[in-house]
């Protein structure tokens, strides 16, 4: 979509629940995003209203001063910070002359340009096309309108008809492709299964350093860049622990605010890894000075993914560049259980597989339990927090073995069919 060198200006809408520090954070991480993409930013505009407004998102005049903006400076295109309507990409288009990108389209742009895996190639191009179809309106306004009259009655398609539908059935057939990926996917998950290993995920806001991590706990040479979303496709090491326990640790795609809710869907088939894992470690770059905020992005995606109330280890990493001791201290104490690491010189590391140890020791407990079927919550819980090792459902209830994490076990007890065993 952007070019190599592409001269492009930046728009933010300072709005009612959008404080002027928010947009200009916000702002900021839209230019990496842009370099990413390789465009080299010339202005960033900002503008206060209200609220957006339906025909520009931004005011008529400001569009007018960008447009002016846009001549002077050679810029091609145009890239908001914020998700624009068809309507409104197509108006910005006529006023200023110029590309008009959004966030979610730049974002997009760039998954396409790091996909190496056929899962990631199929999975980009179903959150493209599935952004696509409702602008394609949009793009076949410059055609001649069917009017109505002799010779244009019976069967027949416009152009934007005949388009829409092979859009439609493209993206059927993504779906079909990715769904067979993901039952593959399964029958490995269920191969690594038979060895009972605990599954960690790495998941954390972008370039918070993940597969830095990966690569210092297992030995791994997974590539990191100081790239945003410099890892798509997800990979899984086997990790041995000084107890002899072996857990499996996946590094996933980072997070972002604003994350296109089409790419969290169209990425659920990576995405699994996390919903599925026993254990998160949750990375934040504690050098970041937004690092809070990132948090808060983080959970919300979690959220999203049905994730957020699975055990986690808060791993504050780049401690290295973070020259106040008092703001480590402080995000230690406000997470317990959290450990302070640096990923590059591997300061920290005793401490995390530590707590690692901990975490993972009631994964060797194994529980049998009896669950009445109308339990359905606490059946579900424990496939979402637990491992389930087998389930065979009866008229009434459910026998169900699993690692249970310790905090299900006080929950559990009255339905215990037989005690937890090493």
């Amino acid at each position: 979509m952007i070019p190599a060198a592409e001269l492009v200006i930046l728009v933010g809408l300072e709005h009612e629940g959008v404080t002027r520090w928010d947009l200009q954070d916000s702002l900021e991480e839209l230019r990496l995003l842009a370099d990413t993409a390789g465009a080299k930013v010339v202005e960033s505009v900002i503008q206060r209203l209200d609220k957006p407004t339906a025909p520009f998102y931004i005011g008529k005049g400001k569009a007018e001063e960008i447009a002016k903006s846009s001549k002077e400076k050679h810029a091609t295109s145009v890239i908001f910070d914020d998700e624009l309507s068809p309507a409104q990409s197509r108006n910005l288009e006529e006023i200023t002359h110029r590309k008009v990108i959004d966030r979610t389209q730049l974002i997009l742009d760039i998954f396409a340009s790091r996909a190496r895996t056929r899962e990631g190639r199929l999975q980009i191009e179903l959150a493209q096309l599935q952004y696509l179809l409702p602008r394609l309106t949009g793009m076949w306004s410059h055609l001649s309108r069917q009017t109505g009259g002799i010779g244009t009655r019976g069967p027949g398609e416009t152009q934007l008809e005949v388009d829409r539908r092979r859009v439609q059935d493209r993206i059927a057939r993504l779906e079909r492709e990715l769904a067979e990926v993901r039952k593959h996917r399964g029958i490995q998950r269920e191969g690594r299964l038979r060895h009972n290993w605990p599954f960690i995920s790495l998941v954390g806001y972008t370039n918070a350093g993940k597969s830095s991590l990966l690569n210092r706990l297992t030995g791994a040479t997974v590539e990191a860049r100081d790239r945003l979303f410099e890892t798509l496709d997800p990979t899984t090491r086997q990790l041995t622990l000084p107890n002899h326990q072996k857990v499996l640790l996946t590094d996933t795609v980072g997070f972002i605010r604003k994350l296109p809710h089409t790419l969290i869907e169209s990425f659920k088939a990576t995405l699994e890894e996390v919903q599925l894992a026993n254990l998160l470690l949750h990375v934040v770059d504690l050098s970041h000075p937004r690092h809070a905020e990132q948090i808060e992005a983080v959970d919300a995606v979690l959220g999203e993914l049905d994730a957020k109330g699975k055990q986690t280890i808060m791993v504050f990493n780049k401690c290295d560049l973070v020259t106040d001791p008092e703001i480590v201290q402080a995000n230690l104490a406000r997470h317990p259980g959290s450990v302070a690491v640096s990923a590059r010189t591997g300061d920290g590391m005793a401490q995390l597989i530590q707590e690692l140890e901990i975490r993972l020791a009631a994964w060797r407990m194994q529980g049998r339990f009896v669950i009445p079927l109308t339990e359905q919550a606490l059946l579900a819980e424990i496939h979402r927090v637990g491992h389930v090792l087998d389930l065979k459902y009866g008229e009434a209830s459910a026998m169900i073995t699993a690692h249970i994490p310790p905090e299900l076990i006080g929950r559990l007890s009255k339905y215990d069919a037989g005690s937890p065993q090493k």
